[in-house]
């Protein structure tokens, strides 16, 4: 699947564990369960791409999120995808990514980024995570050989603080909009048949009605 992603790279050096490679590409991945993607997600890749001149945003969509095994019921990872696909269709250097679905089993960060520097040596990964989940990084599967890798881009919603730079890390601050957008809302006012127009992007409100997820969807 990431092969789709190496077009056009002059594979060099590079991978997990080793010191960050030279130059070359620079991809984002923003990871998540998007159950349901909202407009938080597109700000926070649009404007990542944006400050740090990415080549390119990947949204990858989790097949197992291992943070919310058993504590809640996940939509399937294929409706998940597709209302990605729809949220950032025409959308410029942003795309969907199911490397992870296709992988199958938990989903983790450090085999997504595996898999990319395989498919292009020289990339240089720039995983974008909120504040709240840069707090949590000592939780994630083999961080230490993911410190080494990537470059980290803690997002900051406008007028929250940002907090300290996770030690050991190659760190970004972005700083977008104050937008406090909760998926666990946006589910329950799409269950109520409530509205949830300029929250999730409209393409995706189409998909969400097409597939007939979240029970009571208008």
């Amino acid at each position: 699947m990431l092969d789709a992603y190496a077009r056009d790279v002059d594979a060099t050096v590079g991978g997990v564990g080793g010191e960050m490679a030279a130059p070359g590409p620079r991809i984002g991945i923003l990871g998540g369960t998007f159950d349901p993607v909202h407009v938080g997600h597109l700000v926070a890749a649009t404007w990542a791409r944006e400050a740090l001149s990415l080549e390119r945003v990947l949204l990858v969509v989790a097949n197992v999120p291992w943070q919310k095994a058993g504590t809640r019921a996940v939509t399937p990872a294929e409706d998940r995808f597709s209302m990605v696909e729809a949220a950032v269709a025409g959308v410029t250097g942003v795309e969907p990514c199911r490397v992870e679905i296709d992988r199958g089993g938990p989903s983790y960060t450090v085999d997504t980024v595996r898999e990319l520097q395989v498919a292009m040596p020289s990339v240089r990964p720039y995983v974008i995570v909120g504040a709240d989940v840069a707090a949590e990084l000592g939780t994630w599967q083999e961080v230490d050989e993911l410190r080494k890798a990537v470059i980290l881009v803690v997002v900051d919603r406008g007028g929250v603080g940002p907090g300290e730079d996770p030690p050991g890390w190659h760190v970004e601050r972005l700083s977008i909009p104050a937008l406090d957008i909760s998926s666990s809302q946006l589910r329950e006012r799409l269950a109520q048949g409530r509205s949830v127009d300029f929250l999730i992007p409209e393409p995706a409100i189409r998909c969400i009605r097409q597939l007939n997820l979240y029970a009571g969807t208008r």
